[in-house]
């Protein structure tokens, strides 16, 4: 679709506009790429040692609840044994122990 088609009474539509309209055109090439993509396989683990995380990482447990933007009371539960991380948050949990610096690059930009 050309900006001509795109067009409210002669006027040319505003840039997001024209990206939105491009969008179930670019959804369905990423699509038909991620096609393309090998499948991987994702083992997300059961338990994660978070008091060990922590600690590694060399952080009281309120520098590590205000670094990940994780609830302090809910930190603390978690290393007592009185809660347990729930699948997305064990995500995000084993990518900070596998890759901390660069989750603490993303964040603070």
């Amino acid at each position: 679709m050309g900006a001509r088609k795109l067009s409210m009474a002669g006027k040319r539509l505003p840039n997001w506009a024209l990206h939105l309209s491009r969008a179930p055109t670019n959804l369905l090439a990423d699509v038909k790429d991620d096609a393309k993509r090998p499948a991987r396989r994702i083992a997300l683990p059961d338990e994660v040692n978070v008091k060990r995380l922590r600690t590694e990482a060399g952080m009281s447990q309120a520098e590590f609840a205000r670094a990940f933007c994780i609830n302090p009371i809910t930190l603390r539960e978690w290393e007592q044994g009185r809660g347990k991380p729930d699948a997305t948050t064990r995500v995000c949990l084993t990518v900070i122990a596998k890759k901390r610096e660069t989750v603490l690059d993303a964040l603070a930009s």
